[in-house]
């Protein structure tokens, strides 16, 4: 039977917030206690990420020491030389011979149009981030990479939503798996009797309407998308896997992108996952790859739900018979 802890109790790394609330952008940073092996699967047809490639399975890497999630698109690379800054004080990294290199694996995802365009996470910012980094359960909602996120866009900035970052972790025996999560996606979010539960508003604005029926009543379909999405996940697990095993279970992490966001995966989101391996508790690939696509399903609605109302954005809690706190 699973049942359902907080995110860090998974053990082995710790989380840090750092965000610029005025011009809507920030980043969050996960830190490793070790170097620790990785995996990631990027489905989007629009990812900016850094030091991917390392995570390959065939390039020799076996480990990295910390993940950062931002905003500011492309832009935003920069922000990990701030993650590298912090660890690299510390003697923390891949030992060169002459010197220790931390291994930095970054996505990021476009906020640009929330809040300032000309605004994006800094290196200092990051730094900053790693600064405030804790094994203390993380703050949700409208924080770190979540700071900016929107859902709903296919219409538009005028009809999109506000959504956040959210975690979720499950329990089963010793082994525990749980999800981080920044969502940031053109299409709606759905909950788990299988309704929209956020996303793309009606003309109104009175309620909900729905990206995939008015996708599918556009027969030419849309030249551009609004290319203003990216959600960006990491799985961490106390089970020990190498990371050919870890992509693998980044990939079956994707279905629970696909349960709760509709579309999922276009040609304007860069949905990425990563997948870290923190502990040496024996576990079987295929339950894991089960528990981390059930705790990103439920991570994803809670950054929904944790969202607030901002930079004009509605937020879950303002719809019809929700009821927002302040």
């Amino acid at each position: 039977m699973l049942k359902e802890i907080g995110i860090m109790e998974v053990g082995g790394f710790r989380v840090g917030h750092a965000q610029d609330v005025q011009a809507a952008t920030g980043c969050t940073v996960i830190l490793c206690d070790r170097m620790s092996p990785a995996g990631l699967d990027v489905r989007g047809g629009g990812p900016a990420s850094r030091e991917s490639q390392i995570l390959n399975p065939v390039a020799a890497a076996e480990g990295i020491n910390a993940v950062l999630l931002s905003g500011g698109s492309a832009f935003g690379l920069d922000a990990a030389g701030g993650v590298q800054k912090y660890l690299e004080e510390r003697d923390i990294g891949f030992d060169v011979g002459v010197t220790k290199v931390p291994l930095v694996s970054q996505s990021c995802l476009f906020d640009l149009v929330v809040g300032s365009k000309d605004v994006r996470p800094t290196g200092a910012m990051a730094y900053g981030a790693c600064e405030n980094a804790s094994y203390e359960a993380p703050a949700e909602g409208n924080v770190g990479a979540g700071t900016g996120c929107s859902i709903g866009k296919y219409r538009g900035m005028a009809r999109a939503m506000k959504s956040g970052f959210g975690t979720c972790a499950f329990q089963t025996g010793d082994l525990k798996v749980g999800a981080l999560v920044a969502v940031n996606a053109l299409g709606d979010v759905y909950g788990a009797d299988g309704e929209p539960m956020a996303g793309l508003l009606n003309q109104e604005k009175t309620g909900l309407s729905n990206t995939l029926e008015e996708m599918f009543s556009d027969a030419e379909g849309k030249e551009n998308l609004f290319t203003g999405n990216t959600t960006l996940g990491v799985v961490v697990t106390n089970a020990a896997f190498h990371k050919t095993q870890l992509t693998k279970i980044a990939g079956m992490t994707h279905n629970g992108y696909a349960r709760a966001i509709r579309p999922v995966h276009t040609t304007a989101d860069g949905d990425s996952i990563y997948a870290l391996s923190l502990g040496d508790v024996s576990g079987d690939l295929n339950l894991v790859g089960a528990m981390a696509a059930r705790a990103m399903e439920h991570a994803i609605r809670r950054a929904i739900c944790s969202a607030k109302s901002a930079y004009g954005l509605m937020g879950w809690g303002a719809l019809p018979g929700k009821k927002e706190n302040s």
